[in-house]
């Protein structure tokens, strides 16, 4: 199957993410640059705190179930494919899945209530790549279910998903400008900049997480241009990380109970979310 532990990469990776972080906090201070920001960061540990914890709850959960269903595959890709041809079709397939899944975190309500953690920081450094939502690792299952039914090897699944997780790390900074060709096929900072504004025309873009190939083939891309208003369209105002967690399912609630038929009702919780934020 695979050599290569979910463990071992968190060991590589770690020192390496760290490592990122704390060249990019001396580059702000030496340049003046003011990317980091105290109460910006503390909301930032809040938020992945939670996550951390969520992960930790469903990991074997997750694992468990992946390989359960994988008794019900369509294909046996471990035995149809060589390892090198299995482990590169399950980065892009995860990669495509993510995007589905992405894309359809800011049009449908109730997961854009869960999504809006990651955009609430007007900050963009490698540390908000950290500001994950508590019920992210929940909201993904239903979208990767289908990775073991089409006959991906889970364990596999589970080393590529952290591996292009670290990925997503690089592209929440600042002091990467465009990286020529590179721009045509892979997310990069530019491209995930884009993702993490308000300028009306880069709201809704770029879901790619390690290509950007998707939004090219599917109209979401859009380069970057004009200097970048990170954040939402009207900001939370605050560094409480449960009050930013649980604030997109209060608004739904409250439209909820005064909706004035079930299918307004559904829709609250269905529909695309009227703008980028909390009223």
């Amino acid at each position: 199957m695979t050599s290569l532990t979910v463990t071992e990469v968190y060991a590589i990776g770690a020192p390496i993410v760290f490592a990122m972080i704390l060249f990019e906090v001396i580059f702000s201070a030496t340049n003046n640059k003011n990317l980091y920001k105290k109460d910006d960061t503390l909301c930032t540990v809040g938020l992945l705190t939670g996550n951390i914890m969520m992960v930790f709850a469903l990991k074997g959960i997750t694992l468990a179930f992946h390989f359960y269903l994988f008794q019900f595959k369509l294909f046996n890709l471990p035995e149809l494919l060589p390892t090198w041809a299995l482990w590169m079709l399950t980065f892009i397939v995860i990669d495509l899945v993510f995007y589905i899944y992405h894309r359809i975190s800011h049009r449908v309500n109730f997961l854009w209530a869960i999504h809006m953690s990651h955009h609430s920081s007007e900050e963009m450094n490698f540390a908000v790549s950290f500001r994950q939502a508590w019920f992210g690792p929940v909201s993904k299952l239903p979208f990767f279910m289908i990775m073991p039914l089409i006959g991906f090897d889970p364990t596999i699944i589970a080393v590529a998903g952290v591996i292009s997780t670290l990925w997503g790390i690089v592209g929440h900074t600042q002091i990467i400008g465009k990286l020529g060709s590179l721009e045509l096929i892979f997310n990069t900072p530019s491209h995930h900049r884009v993702h993490h504004g308000s300028n009306p025309q880069y709201i809704d873009k770029n879901y790619g997480n390690l290509l950007i190939i998707w939004d090219r083939m599917f109209g979401t891309f859009e380069p970057e241009k004009e200097p970048v208003k990170y954040g939402l369209v009207r900001n939370v105002n605050t560094f409480n990380p449960t009050k930013i967690t649980f604030m997109g399912w209060n608004q739904i609630y409250k439209n909820i109970k005064n909706a004035s038929s079930l299918n307004q009702a559904l829709y609250f919780l269905f529909g695309p979310p009227k703008t980028k934020n909390i009223p």
